[in-house]
């Protein structure tokens, strides 16, 4: 029967023209979407589809998902994409991004309502039922979905007992956590090997420490394979949605996501984060000790901003887009980015991205070269990642929008990857421990900042066998069935990648402390502005040396790179926690109580702590509000507010200190935060 489909579905394209929709009226004189070519990580039976807006009630009348044998004009009410999709024995049609009522306003105002995934018979060529439906009238944009792939990192080196050697009675006078005087990268004092470590090469994270910490109330999103949530030094760093319900098969917060309690395991399609998957090497769990692994524990590791042992530090939402080597797709990254801006994740920590369109092609298959070539191959990716850094954080809150932080690529090829590479983004290239560039890292354009990544090849003095160089790479937290220590070592953009994100953190976490308010593209400014120039840390007589293994020759091979030709390349410098805190002290505008949009007969809570200075300690008293149009009251540490009847009516609330602020609390029939449904 599917052979007798398929050769009537190619007839079919020849005789079927464009046609418009019976219930709508699309624009005159459109033009057939440009369709990509097919590509090898390109999945048969899967399209990407963005109708046009004048459709919009009409697919939203059918409901979220849509089935149905070929005949069913029903299906999505659509009866040319019905008529094109009829020639298949079956079809599913359903949005991309599942609603989630608190949000959907800003999905509607970015379009993101109007995505469908389109799957049928894979045996039917994707790009022939892609071309049929790009020449349809309410048809705006059709692509692929497609397999990720991740980073080509070095293999992962488990910590053993032999390997701590080097740094044996060495201690660091900061935290209690026994491995912070192997992690060069957050504290280098020059005394970790005899040669190739610098004193200060590392991310001046130690003085920054004094002004902060972290805080729980910043959390970043990592993209990546699933984050160990029972390991001892990520446990209570973790992100926990307090409205749903650990394993539940039910979404019961409604933001269409069922049972995401620590986040959401995109690849499986539910809430339980996994790190089993014998072809993980624990990535994501590696890349999330960076940024938050708690901090003067006693345990392990230390972190960029994983607190001090008394205060926690920042929080990580583990947003699952990789399992094994071939699981993961466009369409889960993009879920992905959208449940984060959602969820309150104001950083995206994406340790992946594509080979640079520089990149040497008969090691690589060079992509994406250009701004144009990216947005123009990846349209829905670049409006998701629009989304997040329009739409993450809160005007009322400390960031308004959010930061996107990609690994700059590992090709050592003279421009960065996508999409990192992408103006909007923040692109990051990787430094052994005296300052040089890593031996693999990209560079130059697209580069917008550097971070220690480790470089094993160039520590290649440092241990024995399969330990060779480790001591050269980034120390941080695995899965115990990768380490059976808990920890080890990898190299790469990757885990420079999320020392800028836990610097990130570290700074919005400061401007929490001093209560103050910046916008995200604020936030960059000052992340590059105070970056560390590492040129001139460089010996730039000489090349620099080191020994790369080579498979068919079955040993190390000598090899080295000019250093001058990475002059000025590594973007704006090396990141300088420190100096970014201080930059952040003094910048941004004082936080003011937000005014209230609530609708009547429904009530909303308010943390007045998270507005004034040293609010956690302070008591709170509410008053000159009219109570015909809304009650106010404190709850314990919260401001409830009730809406009444329809109206406007002022309210001051203050502090045990004498300090306060004054706002407008609004009732209508129906509100949400920033205005009206």
């Amino acid at each position: 029967m599917m052979r007798l489909k398929t050769y009537l579905f190619a007839a079919a394209l020849v005789i079927i023209s464009s046609c418009t929709a019976g219930n709508a009226v699309p624009e005159q004189g459109a033009k057939p979407c440009r369709i990509p070519e097919f590509g090898e990580n390109d999945i048969e039976g899967e399209l990407l589809v963005r109708f046009d807006e004048s459709v919009a009630d009409l697919l939203e009348k059918t409901g979220m998902t849509r089935s149905g044998p070929s005949s069913a004009l029903s299906v999505c009410a659509l009866p040319d994409v019905d008529e094109v999709l009829g020639m298949l024995d079956g079809y599913t049609i359903e949005r991309v991004f599942p609603v989630d009522a608190r949000t959907e306003a800003s999905a509607v105002k970015d379009g993101l309502h109007l995505w469908y995934l389109v799957r049928f018979d894979s045996s039917v060529p994707a790009r022939e039922v892609a071309e049929r439906l790009s020449v349809l009238g309410e048809v705006r944009g059709v692509g692929y979905n497609r397999q990720l792939k991740k980073a080509d990192e070095g293999k992962v080196i488990p910590l053993t007992p032999a390997m701590l050697q080097a740094a044996s009675g060495a201690t660091r006078p900061y935290f209690n956590d026994g491995l912070l005087p192997y992690q060069w990268h957050l504290v280098n004092e020059g005394d970790l090997g005899e040669t190739k470590f610098t004193a200060g090469a590392d991310v001046q994270v130690r003085k920054a420490w004094e002004l902060s910490t972290g805080d729980p109330s910043v959390i970043v999103a990592v993209l990546d394979e699933g984050v160990d949530f029972t390991h001892p030094d990520l446990k209570a760093a973790m992100w926990v949605n307090e409205d749903e319900i650990w394993r539940s098969h039910q979404d019961n917060d409604g933001n269409g996501y069922a049972g995401d309690y620590y986040g959401y395991n995109f690849v499986a399609g539910n809430g339980i984060i996994s790190t089993d998957n014998l072809s993980d090497s624990g990535h994501g769990s590696h890349v999330a000790g960076v940024i938050a692994a708690v901090n003067n524990n006693g345990e392990g590791i230390s972190s960029v901003a994983g607190g001090d042992g008394e205060k926690p530090g920042v929080r990580i939402m583990s947003c699952q887009i990789f399992s094994g080597n071939s699981a993961g797709t466009l369409l889960d990254e993009v879920r992905a980015i959208k449940y984060a801006a959602d969820n309150g994740a104001v950083i995206l920590q994406c340790s992946w991205g594509y080979v640079s369109g520089s990149a040497n092609a008969f090691e690589w298959t060079p992509q994406y070269a250009t701004d144009e070539q990216w947005l123009s191959m990846n349209m829905l990716e670049s409006i998701a990642l629009d989304y997040f850094i329009h739409n993450a954080g809160s005007p009322d809150g400390v960031i308004e929008g959010g930061v996107a932080i990609f690994a700059g690529g590992n090709e050592a090829a003279p421009s960065a990857g996508y999409p990192g590479a992408y103006g909007d983004f923040v692109s990051v290239a990787a430094t052994a421990a005296d300052y040089t560039p890593s031996v693999y890292t990209n560079y130059g354009p697209g580069t917008t900042i550097c971070a220690p990544g480790g470089d094993q090849d160039y520590y290649y003095e440092y241990g024995e066998g399969s330990e060779t160089g480790a001591l050269g790479c980034v120390l941080s937290t695995l899965p115990y069935h990768v380490s059976p220590s808990g920890y080890g070592y990898m190299e790469g953009t990757s885990m420079a990648c999320p020392h800028v994100s836990g610097v990130v953190a570290l700074g919005i976490s400061y401007a929490a402390q001093l209560r103050k308010h910046f916008r995200a593209e604020e936030i960059i400014d000052l992340l590059y502005s105070s970056a560390t120039p590492v040129e001139q840390f460089w010996n730039t007589d000489e090349p620099k040396g080191y020994y790369k293994y080579v498979l068919d020759l079955g040993t190390n091979h000598y090899k080295t790179m000019d250093l001058n030709s990475y002059r000025g390349k590594m973007g704006h410098g090396q990141v300088n926690a420190y100096a970014f805190l201080q930059a952040i002290g003094g910048a941004g505008v004082p936080m003011t109580f937000p005014n209230v949009y609530v609708a009547a007969g429904s009530s909303k809570s308010y943390l007045p702590s998270a507005y004034f200075v040293g609010g956690e300690s302070l008591s709170y008293s509410v008053e000159g509000f009219d109570p015909s149009v809304a009650e106010l009251r404190m709850e314990g540490s919260r401001l409830v507010v009730t809406g009444v009847a329809e109206g406007q009516t002022g309210a001051r609330i203050s502090a045990g200190n004498g300090t306060s602020f004054e706002f407008v609390v609004t009732v209508r029939s129906q509100a949400q935060d920033n205005g009206w449904l």
